[in-house]
Formats: structure tokens, C-alpha cells, sequence
């Protein structure tokens, strides 16, 4: 076996993040290292290549016992990783990224004629004929990959961890990026592959293991795993044969037309979708990490305008190219990483709920402070936030009280589309249950919500109708008598046996 890895372990304060983890590697194998947010994929990576030092058990390569103390070190073994966000200088040009510390000298200055003619060599096994003096910025992102990859295998030449190297890639560009792969596994490297696209684990990989919470859950081949059984392995949630259906007799299913969502779409972000949010309506996405979900929000609110498709309410075109024009049209959004995205930890729980209300009057006109200590109080009380009084640092705040003071901020502002984010993770039973009761009250006033979140039974708690994503897609919506778990996770995995697609 050319990497093995045996009862790996580390812990950081308050989390062990990895619990003895297993993980082999062979020379001429393609593995693929899968799991959602947490699960301890990029953890594992780090202390294989030295970021991180383990706290227990052993990795060995080519049967020689290694602890490599930097990712330097960890090259000079023969371990390379290529990441989603391509780390070579764009400034500089192609072949001096690619022999960049290692140049070719003659008379003790770079060698310019052996270093052009040695980065032609390098990417001619790639298949690539380019102009190694432009600079790599001129290039696609797949071409930039590609060349990542070409410097990595030079500096190391045995194992190669790609870290979600397509996630910016469209279909053509991954293709060529899989033709590189394969060539690498023919040469005989050991080839880490993490990705969040099944398609493409499916189509490229030969083995899987599947790490959840910190823990190895399985390994296997990848020929021998159907997506249903993969995605299980990953949210660690066995399908029933039956599952009781809830029933929508006598539910009110019906909401007027609030928001219409036409072609809206983003490239190498998310393919154009159609969505209808009707007013009172709470509508969840689910699917996968890096499905698309965060991003169809972030398109339907500005962070990143959409390239393609139109935008209108119940009175006609709207143009939200940032979230002010969002704001503007009365929407609000929670993300979610409160802790960076959302609160200002040194900041009192009074001046977080005023923030947006202060920040769309404009500065020049202070909210009174009167004013503020009403809205704070008044917020306090009615989402039952935690808390000796309304000065305290939201930083000194639980998790599920912070979250409840980002809800606080946007309710101050009234918005009638309130997206939510991932809205309870990370918090306690208690503070779980009272945020989607929150959310329940909230559509029962009027508000629109669209809620995102990992947990399928909170989707079908907190939902009238789900959106299921797949490799950035919107591939199914469920309503009614369909908003069940065992529908919702077989649209997720696409209906096929052995990763094929849904009927």
C-alpha cells in the first residue's frame, strides 16, 4: 500500500476532530474522501501534510513510518495538494510558477532558455501546448489547475490530494481536468480526490471512504456503492421502507405570488433555476454540501448577482445587484456563519439588533437611543434571548442566543423575504425547537422565509414545500403529502442505482 494511515487522532479544544481514523491509499488509485461540514476531511489533510501535527496514530509511506512538521516537508516526501482556489502567482508567468524555487542556474543566475524549454516538457505530458512567458492570470482556471496539478506531482510524485479542484470548472473544463487525473493514475500515483459532486465521484474515483463527525464510516469500492447508499453513509440516516406520510388535509396550501425567480442563474456558481415564493410560504432547499444551496440564496439576494434570468414581485422587475438593492426591496438575510458573517461579538445585543435599522437610515441619523433600548427589550422578550441585559457583548451570548439575535436584526428592519441559512445549527434542543417555532409565527404574520439546512427533518418540520438541489441544479420540488424524508433524501441521490440520475 503506498499511504497508510492507522488510528489517527486530533483534538482542538472542545472537539476531537478526528477519532481514529483509518485510510489507505494505493499506488495507480483514485480514492475519494467525502463528508459534509465537520466531518473531518480537511483535518485529515492537514496533519497528512504537515499544517496540522496529529495527536495519535500513524501514517506511513511506501511503508516507511513519516510525521512530516510542514507542508514543505510533507512535499519533500512526495505528498502534493491542489486546492479549489489555485495558490500559484498570476502575476508571474507560466513557467515561472512552474519551476518557481527550483529554477535551472547557469553562473549562478536563473537559467531563462532551460526553464522556458523544461515547463514546455512538463505540461507537453499533459497534453498542453501553451506560451509558458504569458502570465498564468491569462489562462482559464482550468488550464490554471491543470498547471497546479503539474507543479505539485513535479514536487512530489507520489501522493496527490486534490482539494474540490472543479468546483469552479463547467463541464468541459472538468472533463479536461479528468483526462489529467487519469493520466496521473496510469503513471501510477496515489490520488486523494475530494469533491461534493457525486457525479463526478462516481464517474472518476475507484474507491470511497465516507468520514462523518470525525469518525471513518466506511470504505469501499466505488463500483460496489449505489448513491442511496453513499449519501446514507454521509448524513448518517438509514431510509425506512415505509415512512408514515403527513398528512395536508385541511393545511392551508394555498399562497398568493410574492417573489418569481425566471432563469436566474450565475456561471461555475449555479445553473439557472425558476422559483416561485408565494406570500406566507416557507419554502426549504436541500441537498448536499456544495449542491448549490448557499449559493441560489446568495444569488436571489445580490452577494452575487445573477448573470442570466429576471427578478419581479407582485409589482413588477426587480434589480437586486447587491444586498442594498436586496435590502431595499424588502429582503433579509441570515447566513450561516453568525459568528463571521453575522454578529459583532464586541458589540452589545442592543447595538447588533439596531445595526441594519441604523445602517439603511444612514448614519447621519441616529436611531434615538430611547429608541434602541425599546426595539433590544422588546426583542429580547419576544424571541426569549438569554441574557442578564440587553448591554452584554453578544460575543459572551450561546450559540443559539446569538443566532436568535441575527433573526432579532432583521425582524427590527420588517422584512417581507427573510432567508435563513442553516438556522439552527450548532445549537441546543431548546433553542432548535424555538427557532422554527419563530419561523412558524413569522409565515402565520405574512413573512416569507426560505430556509437551507443539512437536517432533512427540520426541513420537513419548518416546510410547505422543499427545493432539492444537486450538483448546483435544482433537480426536484416537493409538495404536500412528498415533504417526507424518504422523498426528500431519493431526490438528493437522483433515484439511480449506481449513481445514475433521476427519472
Amino acid at each position: 500500500m503506498l499511504l497508510s494511515i492507522r488510528s489517527l487522532t486530533k483534538t482542538f479544544p472542545g472537539t476531537l476532530a478526528l477519532d481514529g481514523v483509518d485510510f489507505d491509499l494505493a499506488a495507480g488509485e483514485v480514492h475519494a474522501l467525502l463528508g459534509e461540514n465537520g466531518a473531518g476531511k480537511s483535518t485529515l489533510i492537514k496533519c497528512l501534510t504537515g499544517a496540522y501535527h496529529r495527536d495519535g496514530g500513524t501514517v506511513a509511506l511506501d511503508g516507511a513510518q513519516i510525521a512530516p512538521r510542514s507542508t514543505v516537508e510533507a512535499q519533500e516526501l512526495g505528498i502534493g495538494t491542489v486546492y479549489q482556489e489555485v495558490n500559484l502567482l498570476p502575476n508571474l508567468t507560466v513557467a515561472q510558477n512552474l519551476m518557481f524555487g527550483r529554477e535551472p542556474r547557469r553562473f549562478g543566475l536563473i537559467d531563462t532558455r532551460a526553464m522556458r524549454a523544461e515547463a514546455r516538457e512538463m505540461l507537453r505530458q499533459y497534453g498542453l501546448e501553451l506560451d509558458v512567458d504569458r502570465d498564468l492570470g491569462n489562462y482559464s482556471v482550468a488550464i490554471q489547475q491543470i498547471i497546479a496539478i503539474a507543479r505539485a506531482v513535479a514536487l512530489s510524485g507520489k501522493v496527490l490530494i486534490l482539494d474540490e479542484p472543479t468546483a469552479s470548472l463547467d463541464a468541459r473544463e472538468v472533463e479536461m481536468v479528468f483526462d489529467v487525473v487519469r493520466g496521473l493514475r496510469e503513471r501510477g500515483l496515489g490520488i486523494v480526490f475530494v469533491s461534493h459532486f457525486l457525479d463526478q465521484v462516481f464517474e472518476l474515483t475507484d474507491r470511497v471512504t465516507v468520514l462523518r463527525n470525525g469518525r471513518k464510516i466506511v470504505t469501499e469500492r466505488t463500483a460496489d456503492l449505489d448513491r442511496m447508499g453513499l449519501i446514507e453513509h454521509m448524513l448518517g440516516r438509514a431510509l425506512e421502507n415505509e415512512v408514515e406520510q403527513q398528512s395536508a388535509e385541511g393545511a392551508d396550501t394555498t399562497h398568493p405570488d410574492l417573489l418569481h425567480f425566471n432563469g436566474v442563474g450565475r456561471r461555475g456558481v449555479i445553473e439557472p433555476f425558476d422559483l416561485t415564493i408565494g406570500q406566507g410560504e416557507v419554502v426549504g432547499l436541500a441537498g448536499l454540501l456544495g449542491s448549490g444551496r448557499t449559493e441560489s440564496a446568495e444569488l436571489m439576494f445580490g452577494i452575487r448577482p445573477a448573470q442570466t434570468g429576471s427578478i419581479r414581485d407582485d409589482k413588477g422587475p426587480l434589480d437586486l445587484k447587491n444586498p442594498r438593492a436586496a435590502i431595499a426591496a424588502g429582503f433579509g438575510f441570515a447566513p450561516e456563519d453568525r459568528k463571521t458573517d453575522g454578529i459583532v461579538a464586541d458589540l452589545s445585543i442592543r447595538e447588533n439588533i439596531v445595526l441594519g435599522l441604523q445602517a439603511r437610515r444612514g448614519w447621519a441619523r441616529p436611531i434615538p437611543r430611547a429608541e434602541q433600548n425599546r426595539l433590544a427589550e422588546d426583542y429580547i422578550k419576544r424571541l426569549d434571548i438569554r441574557t442578564s441585559g440587553r448591554e452584554k457583548p453578544v460575543g459572551d451570548l450561546s450559540g443559539g442566543n446569538q443566532q436568535k439575535v441575527v433573526l432579532a436584526r432583521w425582524l427590527a428592519m420588517n422584512p417581507r423575504f427573510l432567508i435563513l441559512d442553516e438556522p439552527t445549527r450548532g445549537i441546543d434542543v431548546g433553542a432548535h425547537a424555538e427557532i422554527l417555532r419563530l419561523i412558524h409565527d413569522l409565515t402565520d404574520a405574512g413573512m416569507s422565509v426560505l430556509v437551507i439546512s443539512s437536517e432533512i427533518e427540520e426541513l420537513v418540520a419548518a416546510s410547505d414545500r422543499v427545493i432539492v438541489l444537486r450538483d448546483r441544479r435544482h433537480v426536484a420540488e416537493l409538495s404536500g403529502s412528498r415533504v417526507v424524508p424518504d422523498t426528500i433524501m431519493r431526490a438528493i441521490a437522483g433515484g439511480g442505482a449506481k449513481g445514475g440520475e433521476a427519472a
